[in-house]
């Protein structure tokens, strides 16, 4: 079937033809129909499938036939996770659509913002734009969606791994909802299925069977050992495995900082991002990092947000995240593409019920291996699965400065601090009364 049975206009026809396209690929052929006629769409896609011309196509065409209110406008958003791909994706753009008189740019963080701004100021029907800086020229007030027609979340399995759901959730605040809205997803998982619940009403679903060499390929295990016990357990095994590249999890900044330290005592070069660190300088090590000019990254879950790096071999959990979709997402930067990658999570007693929600979530126990010199004081049980959380998220900034919560602020009575914390306390006798706040017993050691 030719791309002119698609109901494509002859310019955007032709545009392909000179390409040397002259039929669509199965992912096109379901996806443009449905995004023609309106209707919103989640399919799920590889790449190399044809995938961005599956929304670039219909898109152009959409906007070519009709006439928007007011100019200067964005009429079509399309997110990305990496400016990588943003910059690939506006090429598409350019290049199907350089017989129309649309315009279209691509915008991300890492360089200067100002001539992105003025390009906005002129105009833009067509804007790709990764998250982070889509919502700071929005905070500038640089850019308007009153008049957006179209939204695509473009490899949004990506994005949510890339830790971007926040940032996805306060840009959907913003836009209008009467827009028609497109996720393209190389895997519809269960997290990227939760972002379409919330963001796209009533979608038609469409997917193309991956080919399942393409499939992640994550050895995912876990060895436990003591609290005190884990940075000389990460600097043997960094050792005795050879271990040059790796993105390294951990929960706090100051952990970050001291974990930097006491690998540089033991002759580990290795380098830290968090939330305390200047953008300049987080960004700065990132792109070493991606480089390979940094081999051991540690990194906080929110200072991580928009790292994503093709062949990354190895993800360690220094401590265990909660909620336990963040752990997917974590060890979902290796692997990918079809290529092998490796999770390490070191387990301490303090992390059991995390790794309870993380096994629960998952369906099975995580292979477990001892490290000779290493075993945990304090035993490790095996997990409860479908194992319920009684606790809510901290932030970075809150795991930070929890310890500070506990002294009075700057105006704050004396008297009324100990109605609070008495106050608070009975609260708290009342909840463990009432939820009988313990873990379920230890079926293997019944």
């Amino acid at each position: 079937m030719p791309f002119s049975k698609l109901g494509l206009s002859n310019p955007i026809v032709t545009a392909v033809t000179e390409q040397g396209y002259t039929s669509p690929t199965p992912i096109q052929a379901k996806s443009i129909p449905v995004i023609l006629s309106g209707r919103n769409l989640i399919a799920a896609a590889q790449t190399g499938t044809g995938k961005t011309a599956s929304f670039v196509l219909p898109i152009l065409q959409l906007l070519s036939q009709s006439q928007t209110q007011r100019k200067k406008r964005i009429r079509a958003l399309i997110l990305t996770p990496t400016r990588e791909l943003a910059v690939q994706v506006e090429a598409n753009i350019a290049l199907y659509g350089k017989h129309l008189a649309l315009t279209s740019m691509a915008m991300y963080g890492g360089v200067d913002a100002k001539p992105q701004r003025q390009r906005l100021l002129d105009g833009v029907d067509i804007l790709v734009a990764t998250p982070g800086r889509l919502l700071d020229m929005y905070t500038q007030r640089a850019i308007h969606f009153d008049e957006l027609d179209i939204l695509v979340l473009d490899e949004a399995d990506r994005m949510l791994d890339m830790g971007f759901i926040e940032d996805i959730d306060k840009i959907m605040d913003k836009l209008p909802a009467d827009r028609q809205s497109l996720l393209f997803s190389a895997t519809l998982s269960h997290q990227v299925k939760a972002l379409a619940k919330t963001a796209i009403d009533k979608p038609v679903e469409i997917s193309v069977i991956a080919n399942t060499d393409s499939k992640p390929k994550i050895e995912q295990w876990l060895t436990t050992v003591d609290k005190d016990k884990k940075s000389a357990l990460l600097s043997h095994l960094i050792k005795e495995n050879s271990w040059h590249q790796a993105l390294i999890f951990i929960e706090t900044k100051q952990g970050a900082a001291k974990l930097v330290s006491q690998l540089e005592k033991r002759g580990i070069n290795a380098e830290c991002i968090h939330g305390g660190r200047s953008q300049e300088v987080r960004e700065k090590i990132l792109a070493d990092f991606k480089a390979g000019e940094i081999g051991l990254l540690i990194a906080t879950g929110v200072a991580a947000r928009g790292l994503d790096i093709d062949e990354l071999p190895l993800v360690i959990n220094y401590d265990l995240p909660y909620p336990a979709d963040d752990y997917i997402h974590r060890i979902g930067r290796t692997g990918r593409a079809g290529a092998n990658g490796e999770a390490v999570s070191l387990v301490s007693k303090d992390d059991f019920k995390n790794l309870c929600m993380i096994e629960s979530r998952l369906g099975h126990l995580l292979e477990r291996r001892e490290i000779e010199g290493f075993a945990p004081r304090k035993e490790v049980p095996i997990s409860v699965l479908n194992f319920k959380p009684k606790f809510k998220k901290m932030t970075e900034k809150t795991k930070d400065n929890e310890q500070s919560k506990s002294k009075p602020s700057l105006g704050t009575s004396p008297s009324k601090k100990r109605n609070d914390n008495k106050s608070a306390n009975n609260r708290s006798k009342s909840n463990l009364r009432d939820s009988g706040n313990k873990l379920p017993p230890n079926p293997w050691n019944t």
